[in-house]
């Protein structure tokens, strides 16, 4: 295993094993050793939240479980964050992301906000059980290229669409790409609700959203 291969496997174990200390560790030694932050995130510890959320759907995993992996995942970001901010690679472009109506989980939603941050986007993140109501008013405020949508758990996953509908009652619908998140969602679903992309990887979304801004929004 080569150099920067086991500070991202040790980051991978630290968040897999939900210990904080060993998280900490590990993102403190991979930036002070040079490890792309970019890798670390899309590399590290976006595959293993993957894993999580696998199991999390599958039922070995509960609830507790995933604040708590949220939250050593966020001990690694505090670290990681800062070299990020330093990466930017595309111009300014608004995004507007959320959580939707009904739905409390925000690991997702938080990793691609800074994946996005790091490539030069403006993220204007509404946060958690966001109302389609409150999401289409920051459409009207803010005007972003992109909106952004997260829903862990199924049950949640119609709002998505209740936010789609509301965008075009009120004629703003044409004007914004959406792209929907989650470990459950599907192109599918995605198409369903008319929606323009689905992803249930970060990094994945992140270059989704690069494309669109590269191709003026097309593709």
């Amino acid at each position: 295993m080569t150099g920067e291969a086991a500070y991202l496997s040790a980051l991978k174990e630290g968040l897999l094993e939900m210990d904080y200390d060993k998280m900490k560790k590990a993102a403190e030694e991979a930036m002070a050793a040079g490890v792309d932050p970019l890798k670390a995130v899309t590399e590290a510890l976006s595959p293993a939240m993957g894993i999580i959320g696998g199991k999390f759907q599958s039922g070995e995993y509960y609830l507790p479980e995933l604040i708590v992996a949220g939250d050593v995942m966020k001990e690694g970001m505090k670290i990681i964050g800062p070299y990020l901010r330093g990466k930017s690679k595309e111009p300014g472009q608004k995004l507007v992301i959320a959580a939707v109506e009904g739905d409390n989980h925000d690991i997702g939603k938080n990793i691609v906000g800074t994946l996005l941050s790091a490539r030069g986007f403006e993220i204007i993140d509404l946060g958690v059980d966001v109302p389609a109501r409150k999401i289409v008013g920051a459409i009207k405020e803010h005007r972003p290229v992109i909106l952004g949508l997260s829903a862990l758990l199924t049950v949640t996953m119609p709002k998505m669409g209740e936010v789609i509908q509301a965008l075009k009652e009120e004629g703003l619908r044409d004007s914004v790409k959406v792209i929907i998140g989650g470990t459950s969602v599907t192109p599918e679903f995605a198409r369903r609700i008319g929606a323009d992309h689905s992803s249930t990887d970060a990094a994945d979304g992140v270059e989704k959203c690069v494309q669109w801004v590269s191709s003026g929004k097309g593709g």
